[in-house]
């Protein structure tokens, strides 16, 4: 039996996109289509409200085996231990999120919890904390991704997924389901967010995370 799937970064770094793209390979992916496309997101969201409430409402995971399901990475930490997990972890600039981020805000007439910098601080560690907590649990296998990678080479990108899926896809038709038009928001610079590893979040850093993510509707 194939291990759920999912597909987790922060808001605003492609996972959409990576669950089209699924969804286009043939597989199942888990949505009850409550949140629907608009602006921030013509194709749709492909979210499970659900999964917001993992630490406390697990039944929907036996269910779920060789299907697809999106979750953000600070969710990450709520999933039951007693069983295996394969994600797709999407990495993107962390300037081109935050700005991503703000105008998606902008649209529901909310701010973000802190400025800019802060935030980009506040991710890169959170960033690097979950891939260390990652790095030390067997029971996760793990394929990261970049969003400009998927962009710029989408049949290599839908290979590499299958390669470490291990299950055959339709290679052409996630290939077309990458829309380029929708790189909207463009950094020149190269931080993805996990070179800040100098201290652990505090309370108050991963409440302001928490707040943002709220805000967003992932949490």
């Amino acid at each position: 039996m194939d291990n759920l799937v999912i597909v987790t970064g922060l808001p605003r770094s492609g996972t959409s996109m990576m669950m089209k793209m699924l969804e286009a390979g043939g597989i199942a992916v888990i949505t009850d289509s409550q949140r629907q496309a608009d602006e921030d997101n013509p194709n749709g969201y492909f979210e499970l409200e659900q999964v917001k409430e993992i630490k406390r409402d697990r039944s929907w995971l036996d269910a779920s085996a060789g299907e697809a399901v999106k979750m953000v990475s600070m969710l990450l930490y709520d999933l039951p231990q007693d069983r295996d997990y394969i994600l797709i972890f999407m990495k993107r600039n962390l300037d081109e999120v935050i700005v991503s981020q703000k105008v998606m805000l902008a649209r529901k007439g909310e701010r973000p919890s802190a400025e800019d910098e802060e935030m980009k601080r506040l991710f890169s560690k959170h960033l690097s904390e979950i891939e260390a907590w990652l790095s030390e649990r067997k029971n996760f296998k793990i394929l990261y991704i970049n969003y400009d990678e998927v962009l710029k080479q989408p049949k290599e990108t839908a290979e590499n997924i299958q390669k470490f899926l291990g299950r055959g896809l339709n290679i052409d038709n996630m290939i077309k389901s990458v829309d380029p038009a929708l790189y909207r928001q463009r950094s020149t610079g190269l931080s993805s967010g996990t070179e800040a590893r100098e201290s652990e979040l505090s309370e108050d850093d991963n409440e302001k995370i928490k707040e943002q993510l709220s805000s967003l509707g992932y949490m």
